[in-house]
């Protein structure tokens, strides 16, 4: 059988490397040296040290936008953690017609954002079903601003998120529920738990670590987003901008021929440490029990190394003096 190439393997790794390098590496340190200057299109970029985040926390805008993308994933990481969890277990009994409600509750994922985002500031206008209905039924006198009060924009682009992420936060759930073993739940059952009580005590340990994922997930997805803000307001960010995200001040601000790059890059630098800090922290959870292990294997190897080095050295002093005293 021929070998292959020694380069053979460095030859088909060389494609992904380069679009890696090219379209993330490249682009990442670019922006990370714009951050320090200030770039504008068509214009030769000026190195201003730390100026651009020295304006960042005196900018209002960039505190309303900090604001709201805090809140956003505040409220969206627990009702994104628990509620696909209980839509899973709903779902996951093998029942007659079941993979319809499974294929209706994921439909919302594959609906485009625009689209849906359309439909809500639909629903949500002063004249819209859902001011229509609260007044119908008598719980409000005079239409509900939802598209023009701050928090309010942020609570119905919150609504959105959620029910487009609902599906498919489920099926992650629910390839982690089979691997529970019935046994457990029905051990459970007769030493008299109920419903309640085996869904904490079985299913939420035995999806711990599809729970660290997705909430690290939906705090990334939270803290960048952009579309349903976007679409919702108009592109306008709210009455003054206040309810845009940081992903909608870092495109205002960058855009156009007069676009400040160097200030935007800024901003995208805060944006990546902000995400990159949830990752981390599950990594280091889901990875923290090998780690310190490792640490503590690589500690007890160095102090047997550095026993067997002294005890070594001591063993060659004894040879040393012994054979200095047979020649004397």
């Amino acid at each position: 059988m021929k070998s292959h190439r020694w380069f053979a393997p460095y030859l088909l790794l060389a494609p992904a490397v380069i679009w890696v390098l090219v379209f993330s590496i490249w682009p990442f340190l670019n922006t990370v040296y714009l951050s320090f200057t200030d770039a504008r299109p068509l214009r030769t970029p000026q190195f201003i040290a730390f100026d651009n985040y020295k304006d960042l926390f005196a900018d209002e805008r960039f505190v309303y936008a900090m604001s709201t993308s805090f809140v956003y994933a505040l409220i969206c990481v627990p009702l994104l953690t628990f509620l696909p969890l209980l839509l899973a277990i709903l779902v996951q009994k093998k029942l007659p017609g079941i993979s319809v409600f499974r294929t209706s509750y994921y439909f919302p994922v594959i609906a485009s954002v625009v689209v849906v985002g359309i439909i809500w500031a639909w629903l949500f206008d002063s004249k819209g079903i859902i001011n229509e209905s609260l007044q119908f039924v008598g719980l409000t006198d005079q239409p509900i601003n939802f598209l023009i009060d701050r928090w309010l924009i942020v609570f119905s682009a919150i609504s959105l998120t959620v029910w487009k992420g609902l599906g498919y936060y489920m099926v992650i759930y629910l390839a982690a529920l089979t691997n529970v073993p019935k046994e457990l739940h029905e051990a459970a059952a007769l030493d008299g738990a109920g419903p309640i009580r085996r869904f904490w005590t079985v299913s939420v340990p035995a999806v711990k670590g599809a729970m660290l994922l997705i909430s690290a997930l939906v705090t990334v997805a939270a803290m960048r987003v952009f579309s349903e803000i976007y679409v919702i307001t108009n592109g306008s960010g709210g009455p003054g901008g206040q309810s845009q995200s940081l992903v909608m001040l870092i495109q205002q601000t960058g855009k156009g021929l007069n676009g400040d790059l160097g200030y935007a890059s800024a901003i995208s630098v805060v944006l990546f440490f902000l995400t990159i800090g949830p990752l981390l922290l599950v990594g280091y959870i889901n990875q923290g029990a090998e780690i310190r292990e490792a640490r503590q294997l690589r500690k007890r190897t160095r102090a047997y190394r550095k026993s067997r080095a002294q005890k070594a050295k001591k063993e060659a002093a004894l040879v040393g003096a012994a054979v200095q005293g047979k020649t004397q």
